[in-house]
């Protein structure tokens, strides 16, 4: 379970998110959503270490992580994407996937060779993305919508508990798209805890068991699919712009 306890992050003058509280239940969806600037992936970095935050607690179970550093978050089980996909274009959808570890993308695997299990991991992986006919071939040669689907593939190479994935549908495809979904779903079938952010409004009301909406940093609303649409002031800021 992930647990944000009245975390402010300050950018100079702009309070970016601000006193901001919720759960993230065990081996549930949870979709943060709220219009652009709301705070939403200012705190998707917080809670990866990306950025320190100033005020408040950040929990993964019980232990408190907001001060560890970022490789040390991964270590205990927390895997996340980014919106930018990163990859290296000339090497083949194996390589790629092989060069990801608990603590990231890791370069010095380049010089050093991917090991067996590494390899053996990325066939895994490609077999549950049902990619393995792409195996081969160079990054440059895939689409977007297939990039991104191999960024979820990345985040999954550490064998993670806790997946974040930021914006998962952006750009892709609705065949893709559609993929995507039925993995995330398989995925928390098997126990993991997602937290996403996302725009996608069907898609965030279709998968969610929980739906955490924010708004010029704070968090407005918190609950199940149904009762987040139903409430006034999400319609209202939704309705405002």
């Amino acid at each position: 379970m992930i647990t944000i306890k009245n975390v402010t992050k300050r950018f100079g003058g702009i309070i970016a998110v601000n006193d901001s509280s919720f759960e993230v239940e065990e081996s549930s969806i949870c979709s943060l959503i709220g219009p652009n600037g709301a705070g939403k992936s200012t705190l998707f970095n917080c809670i990866s270490r990306v950025y320190p935050i100033d005020e408040g607690e950040i929990y993964l179970g019980d232990t408190r992580i907001d001060s560890m550093p970022a490789h040390k978050i991964a270590t205990l089980g927390v895997g996340r994407s980014f919106q930018l996909t990163r990859v290296l274009d000339e090497l083949s959808v194996t390589e790629n996937l092989s060069l990801h570890t608990a603590a990231g993308f890791d370069f010095h695997l380049l010089k050093a060779g991917v090991t067996k299990s590494d390899k053996e991991r990325a066939e895994q992986i490609m077999e549950f993305l049902n990619i393995t006919h792409i195996r081969d071939l160079p990054m440059k040669e895939l689409s977007y919508g297939q990039k991104k689907l191999l960024d979820l593939g990345s985040v999954l190479m550490s064998d993670p508990n806790v997946i974040l994935l930021d914006e998962p549908a952006a750009g892709v495809n609705p065949r893709l798209l559609e993929t995507i979904l039925d993995r995330i779903l398989v995925l928390k079938k098997q126990g993991k805890t997602i937290l996403l952010v996302e725009h996608n409004m069907e898609l965030v009301m279709g998968i969610s068991d929980k739906v955490v909406v924010m708004a010029a940093g704070a968090v407005i609303a918190s609950g199940a699919p149904k009762e987040v649409q139903n409430n006034k002031e999400v319609l209202e800021v939704y309705l405002t712009g």
